[in-house]
């Protein structure tokens, strides 16, 4: 590789791209790369003598930006002598390969340069991507564990090893150059060139790390695909796996991974093997020889470096047979393992089929019973707790109607939030479907279930769980990656059930019967789950904070960002010690994550002033005992503005999630509060007062007068009286803003008008 100009910035990133034969969506691949929000960047684009007009595309785009080098190559050597041409031309910090028709997704680069730089410039960054079918629609893949941020940044293969069973491809990791230079790695001809070069990658490196963030969108064409094309060619992964053991060969200290590699090779090739679109009948034999011969050349005994999980019987039985050479046992095997699989599912299939189907004919009967008038069933959250607008107008319900009986649908789990009285229904059981059948009030805050066949007089209130931001219902019909199994037709006819639609502002009505159109009636009656933010006393507050655990005295933010359409698991937005430590003592963190999120934890090592409250069964306890709110894109700044306290919006991926998910308008134009970028302004924005001063008051009283419309304490009175008890007047007026009183918060003092000057990019 070049050494760098001298005089010239070194780029961050290389970006190396291989064509041949993919005009068709080489030009999508290329701007994917220069449209990028981070800049910092060269693009390597390499012609491997492709016949379809591939180096004219690369031309024009290096015509119009200087970051494009364009290469042609004489005649076409395959795609991994073609990453070596990008490669001697490389620059940058690091090495990214994408194929010709892949894609980077937005805000990619910005979210790996950020990674790059928490985790301590690594060797190897190995990011997720997910797979795009030849129509168009976003696969995504087996959930990747190994790519948890959870635990230390950066660590040894050693530590993670379970990285060895992720897809051997160079386009899902960021590779150090100075890195790739001193190891001497470099492509080989053939097909699987992946392998050749991913296993010495991560096996020699001194620092790994990972970002579980969906970088690269990897096309899955429909013909022309090499690896999908039936062919002789596909014998090449043979060699590649000569190629990985012959250097590992040279490393005495990492041959304590050889069980692994020899483990991973066996199910690579026992796959490829079993998968008739690759190998031709006439290579079959000849494949299944080799394989033996090379999985006897390079096997040794189990050792440290064995891979998790444990291979089943199944696999040792597979891995063993094509070793030891016999073809004939292993076809045998195969064929009774495939019989014995088809029995097992239909032997299951066949009981979930009968409990199914008496399941069935159970609440079609009850359906002919008469309905219980007196019986109202609640559910929250697909089957969660006692929790949101359901569980405020069950309570409620009980009080104003005490002759009603009340259910709630939940896991067995959640049973024990339940309120006394309150009958727990697990999904899907006999008594569940007699109450669906019978009761004649169902609510929810989420869909109901798909077998639900409603009765004439019953009473169906949909109550939705948060004012939407984010793009929900049919306005998703063009967001794949955000929702890539919605079923719209399915979410119609569940609209068309819903007898009353809640709403907290004009703004949620007129998104919800456009997004989910159909004959309900929208109650715009405000949340009642937000009542308790106008009944609550101070003392209440203090008792609150105790029991959480806040100190006396302290500033307690409240932290509860949404989640990520584009990520599996939760994203670290905040480097929460550094945060804490720049702050000061006076700050408390109480750290939520979003439900999608449940079960992980923020720190393993705690830290005195951030609490981890995500298990905590109420949200809006956790609100009325902040003092103020740091969210990004979450709902809960409607709900949180109703105590007319402080937010600060930390908007640090604006334009992924905008690109990912979209929005209705642009939270940065019209805030509750501060705006902070990074995290440097967001620390500044409470160093200096900002979160609390007269500016943050006047965005949040309009951003107030917008969408606080309904939102007074007595929003759950108005619903049982219109919906449960049938009563259309007198309902509680509404409350206007002005003669609200919020519950008080527990430490803020009155906010002193802010002199200080404003840090630019902090206000709209």
């Amino acid at each position: 590789m070049p050494a760098p100009t001298p005089g010239c910035a070194v780029p961050r990133f290389s970006v190396i791209v291989p064509a041949y034969k993919v005009r068709a969506y080489l030009q999508e691949s290329l701007e994917s790369v220069l449209s990028q929000s981070y800049p910092d960047l060269e693009l390597i684009a390499v012609d491997d003598a492709s016949p379809d007009g591939c180096g004219a595309i690369i031309d024009e785009h290096a015509a119009r930006d200087p970051r494009v080098t364009a290469v042609h190559l004489p005649h076409n050597l395959g795609p991994g002598p073609a990453r070596n041409a990008g490669l001697a031309r490389a620059t940058g910090d690091y090495l990214l390969f994408l194929d010709g028709d892949d894609t980077l997704t937005p805000g990619a680069l910005q979210a790996l340069t950020d990674r790059l730089k928490a985790t301590g410039s690594p060797d190897v960054l190995v990011h997720g991507h997910a797979r795009v079918s030849w129509t168009g629609e976003l696969l995504r893949g087996r959930p990747a564990h190994p790519l948890s941020e959870e635990g230390p940044a950066s660590f040894r293969l050693a530590d993670r090893p379970a990285l060895l069973g992720l897809p051997m491809v160079v386009w899902n990791k960021a590779y150090r150059r100075e890195y790739v230079e001193r190891e001497g790695l470099e492509f080989w001809p053939g097909l699987y060139e992946g392998t050749a070069w991913s296993c010495p990658a991560l096996l020699a490196a001194e620092s790994v790390a990972v970002l579980d963030r969906v970088c690269v969108h990897h096309r899955q064409r429909r013909t022309g695909a090499a690896l999908t094309t039936p062919g002789r060619r596909h014998l090449d992964v043979l060699d590649q796996y000569e190629r990985v053991f012959g250097w590992l060969a040279g490393r005495p200290g990492l041959e304590r991974w050889r069980p692994a590699l020899h483990r991973r090779m066996a199910g690579h090739l026992c796959a490829l093997y079993a998968d008739p679109r690759r190998l031709p009948r006439t290579a079959r034999a000849e494949f299944f020889a080799r394989a033996s011969a090379l999985l006897r050349r390079h096997g040794g005994p189990p050792g440290a470096g064995a891979l998790p999980p444990a291979p089943t019987r199944t696999d040792r039985l597979r891995h063993t047979l094509m070793r030891i050479g016999a073809r004939r046992t292993y076809r045998l095997a195969s064929a009774a393992r495939t019989a014995a699989l088809a029995t097992a599912e239909a032997g299951s299939a066949l009981w979930r089929g009968l409990r199914e189907s008496v399941l069935r004919l159970h609440y079609r009967i009850q359906r002919l019973l008469p309905l219980r008038p007196e019986l109202a069933v609640f559910s929250a959250y697909w089957h969660g707790g006692y929790a949101c607008n359901p569980a405020a107008i069950e309570a409620k319900l009980r009080e104003l109607a005490p002759r009603m009986r009340t259910a709630w649908i939940c896991e067995p789990r959640h049973a024990a939030t339940l309120p006394p009285g309150t009958r727990p229904l697990a999904p899907g059981s006999a008594a569940y479907w007699t109450a669906l059948a019978r009761a004649a009030y169902l609510t929810s805050n989420v869909n109901f279930d798909r077998g639900l066949v409603k009765r004439p007089g019953q009473i169906l209130l949909q109550t939705q769980h948060g004012t939407p931001l984010k793009r929900v219902g049919l306005d998703l019909r063009d967001r794949p990656a955000a929702t890539p199994t919605t079923d719209f037709e399915g979410l119609l006819r569940g609209a068309g059930q819903w007898d009353f639609l809640l709403s907290s502002n004009r703004h949620s009505t007129l998104v919800w019967e456009r997004a989910l159109p159909a004959s309900y009636t929208t109650l715009e009656y405000g949340y009642p789950r937000n009542d308790p933010f106008h009944r609550a006393t101070r003392a209440e507050v203090l008792a609150l904070r105790e029991r959480l655990g806040i100190a006396p005295g302290t500033t307690a933010i409240l932290y509860a960002p949404t989640h990520r359409d584009y990520r599996r698991s939760r994203p670290e937005h905040l480097d929460f010690e550094r945060v804490l430590r720049d702050l000061g003592p006076r700050f408390t963190v109480l750290a939520r994550s979003h439900l999608t999120y449940a079960g992980t934890e923020y720190r393993r090592d705690p830290h005195p002033r951030l609490l981890d409250v995500s298990a905590h069964p109420s949200v809006e306890e956790l609100c009325l005992a902040s003092d103020a709110l740091v969210t990004d894109y979450s709902s809960l700044m409607f709900d949180y503005a109703c105590l007319d306290r402080p937010i600060v919006i930390h908007a640090d991926d604006w334009e992924a999630y905008e690109a990912a998910r979209g929005t209705y308008f642009d939270l940065r134009t019209c805030p509750p509060g501060a705006v902070a970028r990074t995290e440097d302004e967001l620390v500044d924005i409470f160093a200096t007062g900002h979160w609390r001063g007269s500016r943050s008051a006047q965005l949040r009283a309009a951003f107030r007068a917008r969408f606080c419309s309904y939102d007074d304490g007595h929003a759950a009175e108005r619903v049982v009286r219109r919906v449960f008890l049938g009563q259309r007047t007198p309902l509680p007026a509404v409350v206007p803003l002005e003669d609200r009183h919020p519950a008080p918060a527990a430490s803020l003092p009155p906010a002193a008008a802010d002199r200080t000057p404003l840090t630019a990019g902090l206000w709209p």
